[in-house]
């Protein structure tokens, strides 16, 4: 009888164990009438101000998607997980979203997280949809499952040295850039290139690199740009450092104009900088939220009313990315009860045949090739009076 009990005793703990370890695995999905989008960048850290704009430009599209039906009647579900603007840490935030069920992938937000991901979702074959990864190496890691809604890199400098000639800002030329940074060097290399075919005169000597063991001191290459009489500084690099270099300039009365990319937009946000010193500043983005366009207002007015600030175009560039997801969805005729791999396979050529509207596009709208890349236009603003104003 004890040799019975025994038996029967272990047959229900075997049970029990079996009954609480069913299901941990945290992969089936809460609602198989939804969309899984997740998201992922920066909502702590250094480079937090990117990674909440995009969740929150993110939000405000799937809330008026819902809002109207969804797409083809299903809802969205989302879920955006912090990286930190850490590779590593934007893997884990993927296998997370993963776990959780996610069929699409709307990020990273930053370079460096983005090409380890992106290795992720090319062998997963999902499909990603980045609002602000800008490196070219983001789309040769997929297998045509990745697509940027931000302009690349090489566009961002040759751009940037196309409107300096046209509108004739500089006569000498600096640039500080980050070396140890993809972001920074592509569009530094790319603008040198271009500045050249433009005939700007951009000076050897004030072309000055640093990496992330030197970004809080920009002494010496602000005065080998002063000392070599640069009239313009072009800082293909991001806000933070950009802060330090505008407070660090002021100190040596050194007044260029400074001339940045979409990785300049937060600079009015740095706690505690003073935004006087970045009157003047100008820079490249795909968003002006001073736009009259009825669409823009509308956006920067939700967005100031629900996170008390205005968008900058990281927000813009993920609301538009939303709203890439829905066309293509809506083109492709992917379902919500399909895998992540039939839904990438269903939706990839469907992107190169969609138009969005959009924030960040002119009248002809965003449109996307076989390769991932976007089309659409730079547009040039200047900070006045703390904010940014079209050009």
């Amino acid at each position: 009888m004890k040799k019975f009990l025994s038996v029967l005793l272990v047959a229900a703990m075997s049970v029990t164990c079996l009954v609480g370890c069913g299901g941990s695995s945290g992969s089936e999905k809460k609602d198989a009438d939804a969309f899984y989008i997740g998201g992922i960048g920066p909502t702590t850290g250094a480079a937090a101000i990117y990674g909440s704009a995009v969740k929150n430009g993110a939000q405000i599209a799937i809330d008026e998607i819902n809002e109207a039906g969804g797409i083809n009647g299903k809802k969205i579900e989302y879920r955006f997980e912090d990286d930190q603007n850490d590779a590593e840490k934007s893997v884990n935030a993927y296998n997370t979203l993963k776990d959780w069920g996610m069929q699409i992938l709307l990020g990273p937000t930053t370079t460096n997280p983005c090409l380890s991901v992106a290795d992720k979702t090319s062998k997963d074959n999902m499909l990603q949809i980045t609002p602000s990864a800008s490196s070219p190496d983001v789309l040769s890691r997929g297998n045509g499952n990745v697509f940027q809604v931000c302009f690349t890199d090489p566009n961002q400098g040759s751009a940037s040295a196309k409107y300096i000639a046209e509108n004739k800002l500089a006569k000498k030329i600096g640039i500080i850039y980050n070396s140890a940074d993809v972001y920074s060097s592509g569009i530094e290399a790319k603008f040198v290139e271009e500045a050249k075919a433009q005939n700007l005169n951009v000076v050897e000597s004030a072309i000055n690199a640093f990496t992330e063991d030197s970004k809080t001191d920009f002494q010496t290459q602000l005065q080998k740009a002063q000392d070599a009489g640069c009239d313009l500084l072009f800082l293909p690099i991001y806000y933070q450092e950009a802060s330090i270099i505008l407070k660090q300039a002021d100190t040596m009365g050194y007044k260029p104009t400074f001339f940045g990319v979409d990785g300049m937009d937060g600079i009015l946000t740095v706690e505690n900088f003073d935004t006087k010193l970045a009157e003047g500043v100008m820079l490249l983005t795909p968003f002006a939220a001073d736009s009259q366009d009825e669409n823009v207002q509308k956006f920067v007015k939700t967005y100031k009313e629900k996170y008390n600030e205005v968008p900058n175009q990281f927000a813009a560039d993920a609301y538009d990315a939303m709203y890439a997801i829905k066309a293509a969805i809506e083109e492709s005729g992917a379902t919500t009860d399909m895998s992540a791999s039939d839904i990438c396979d269903a939706m990839k050529p469907a992107m190169a045949k969609i138009n969005v509207k959009g924030l960040t596009g002119e009248a002809d709208g965003l449109t996307w090739n076989e390769k991932g890349e976007v089309s659409k236009s730079p547009k040039a603003v200047q900070i006045q009076n703390g904010a940014y104003v079209g050009m």
